[in-house]
């Protein structure tokens, strides 16, 4: 088993995510959508599906990234973020390989870091695809 959460169903656009983005309350809703947004825009074999009611982002069938919005927050989150690097100690979590960033409204977001961890996650699982 190579470790890579594989979603065959992923497509390049999924309007469910759309629709689940702009649902997001008033104050979320910011950070669901450009988070997001930059997840889709990172390259064009960019896929994506609403799985397990998050919107997912995907290097064609392979998981890399996910938005998901909760009382009062919202994560943005990395299936393979243990690994990373994160000098700005933006990543939170404790399983063996998931991790993310907790963004709640009213508070400064490390923008350039959290970029640069979407980039992270986006090249490392195309490094893990062998692309």
């Amino acid at each position: 088993m190579d470790g890579i959460f594989r979603f065959p169903s992923a497509t390049k656009y999924d309007p469910a995510i759309d629709r689940w983005l702009h649902a997001q309350r008033d104050d979320l809703r910011p950070f669901v959508e450009e988070w997001f947004a930059r997840m889709r825009q990172c390259g064009a074999d960019v896929r994506e599906l609403m799985h397990d009611g998050m919107p997912t982002a995907c290097v064609d069938e392979a998981a890399f990234g996910y938005v998901n919005a909760f009382k009062d927050h919202v994560n943005v989150g990395f299936f393979h973020g243990a690994l990373f690097k994160d000098p700005a100690r933006l990543l939170e979590g404790t399983g063996k390989r998931m991790r993310h960033v907790k963004l709640r409204p009213g508070r400064e977001v490390d923008a350039a870091a959290l970029n640069n961890l979407i980039e992270v996650a986006y090249v490392d699982i195309r490094v893990r695809l062998g692309k």
